[in-house]
């Protein structure tokens, strides 16, 4: 696959696609729900609760962490993770104003 033309797109549909890519795996989707009911988690919780294996798991929390929809502290020898509220509801922000500007009434196929 080529190198992606990101230079053709403005910084907020570059920024998008970015969020986008991060939620395009399940296992980041089932990382991000644990997250969100448990309110902070410790790395091993997710090995249990998911399944995988704790490489694993890293790389996805890498992945989610590079986009910034999650934070992570040191606690001894644990990570601490959690949902990043600013740029959470930054991009509960920007995925609202792509979809309402749907217009369902639109005569369009």
């Amino acid at each position: 696959m080529g190198i992606s033309k990101t230079n053709l797109f403005t910084s907020e549909q570059n920024e998008l696609a970015l969020i986008a890519k991060a939620f395009a795996h399940p296992a980041r989707v089932a990382i991000i729900e644990y997250l969100i009911k448990a309110n902070q988690c410790i790395n091993s919780d997710l090995v249990e609760e998911l399944g995988l294996a704790q490489a694993t798991i890293s790389q996805h929390l890498k992945e989610l962490k590079s986009v910034g929809l999650i934070a992570g502290t040191v606690e001894g020898t644990s990570m601490c993770y959690c949902i990043n509220a600013e740029i959470w509801d930054k991009v509960k922000e920007r995925l609202k104003g792509l979809l309402d500007r749907y217009d369902p009434a639109s005569d369009c196929c």
